[in-house]
């Protein structure tokens, strides 16, 4: 696993993004990688949809474990999970279940801050030393993507200077307890990002919002790692559900016409037998 390891990290370069086209599965899993990805990620609302769970650790714990287990089994490139806040609080259980989780075969994980099933963000210390336990709980070179939640519990348009001053704070901390990454998920403004990138070392994340910045204006911004999160999953379904449409719909479009064919030869003539005269009988 620490090779696979040390090659994700290595895929980690500002200016020049590994791009996580996130999969949920084993099947989807591999078709990200038929379609030339270096790396496999989850993202758990994804996986909670198709498991048919709502987001935000509904899935249970062991299904999590047995998903990520497949995936890892499924594709011979590194594969990260979206591990949510670790399924516990107390830093002692966060280290318990992200030894279960090295264990699958992965090679990292998204960990993050936000209180999962209450509000607001954990304390800055206890993250960390949540962070810290995690990296007890996995091995040396486990990834593990410390994610803040600090931007998407915000309005797009009241992310300022204060609030990165404190995701940057946030980032030196969790790299202090031993975090691989920094995910600034919701963060799309430019400006924003390109002081986010400069003031934090380790390489930062994020996800391309719509109608903002494509990847080539992160990556020079300084972003390290691309990922899109639940949209390949609503993509599928929304192609899945449209093609159903058009299955359950097939007898309200119009016939097609007939395709011409060759003209018909015209008749012939039928023959008529000739029959040649009886001789009269004979007494």
């Amino acid at each position: 696993m620490s090779d696979k390891a040390g090659i994700f990290a290595r895929l980690h370069q500002p200016g020049d993004p590994v791009i996580l086209y996130n999969a949920w599965d084993a099947g989807s899993a591999r078709a990200v990688v038929r379609a030339g990805a270096k790396a496999v990620a989850t993202g758990s609302w994804s996986v909670a949809a198709a498991w048919g769970y709502d987001d935000g650790e509904q899935v249970p714990l062991d299904l999590v474990l047995t998903n990520a287990t497949r995936i890892a089994d499924a594709v011979s490139q590194p594969v990260t999970i979206d591990f949510e806040g670790g399924y516990a609080v107390a830093p002692d259980d966060v280290a318990a279940n992200m030894a279960r989780l090295a264990r699958t075969g992965v090679i990292g994980c998204n960990f993050e801050d936000q209180v999962v099933g209450g509000s607001g963000l954990h304390p800055i210390d206890l993250q960390a030393r949540r962070i810290a336990a995690a990296r007890r709980g996995a091995d040396a070179a486990f990834f593990i993507n410390a994610r803040t939640d600090i931007f998407l519990q915000a309005p797009f348009d009241s992310h300022d200077d204060a609030m990165v001053d404190e995701a940057i704070a946030r980032a030196h901390a969790y790299a202090a307890a031993g975090a691989s990454g920094f995910f600034a998920a919701g963060l799309g403004d430019l400006a924003l990002l390109k002081k986010l990138c400069a003031a934090v070392t380790l390489p930062v994340n994020v996800i391309p919002l719509p109608g903002g910045p494509d990847v080539r204006a992160l990556a020079d911004a300084g972003v390290a790692r691309v990922s899109y999160g639940p949209r390949p999953y609503r993509i599928m379904l929304k192609a899945v559900e449209e093609a159903a449409q058009a299955a359950f719909d097939w007898d309200a479009a119009p016939a097609p016409a007939a395709a011409p064919g060759r003209p018909s030869p015209p008749l012939r003539p039928r023959r008529v037998a000739r029959t040649r005269p009886r001789p009269a009988p004979t007494a």
